[in-house]
């Protein structure tokens, strides 16, 4: 499995950035798609999560109404749209798989790298 992440870059506070999280491997069915992110001097956090399958998806609290995550099924994509995007969202961001739809941080199978977001005030 290989998860490559894209479309970090700076935009204005206030704005918006899609990124995309391609996908390489066996059938993805039964697992979820997370992503994550990481600022500087901060401990890796959860940001949102998909589940495959159901399409089921969950956000942290701070990300509610402002991001969302969705799938491309047919080209293995998953997306994250951020719009209202404020300085404090500058971080790395990682998408992530596993095999489960249980799965937090630390038990996550697969990462892709990260791809820097930078949000300027």
């Amino acid at each position: 499995v290989q998860l490559q992440a894209s479309g970090g870059g700076l935009v204005q506070a206030g704005g918006s950035l899609r990124l995309s999280c391609a996908a390489s491997g066996p059938t993805f069915s039964g697992w979820q798609m997370d992503w994550f992110r990481q600022a500087p001097g901060k401990d890796r956090e959860f940001v949102s999560k998909i589940f495959w399958t159901s399409g089921k998806t969950y956000y942290a609290d701070s990300m509610k109404g402002r991001f969302t995550i969705s799938l491309d099924k047919e080209k293995n994509v998953m997306y994250l749209l951020m719009n209202s995007l404020e300085p404090e969202d500058t971080a790395v961001y990682y998408c992530a798989a596993a095999r489960s739809t249980s799965a937090l941080l630390r038990e996550m199978d697969y990462w892709g790298k990260g791809t820097l977001v930078t949000v300027s005030s």
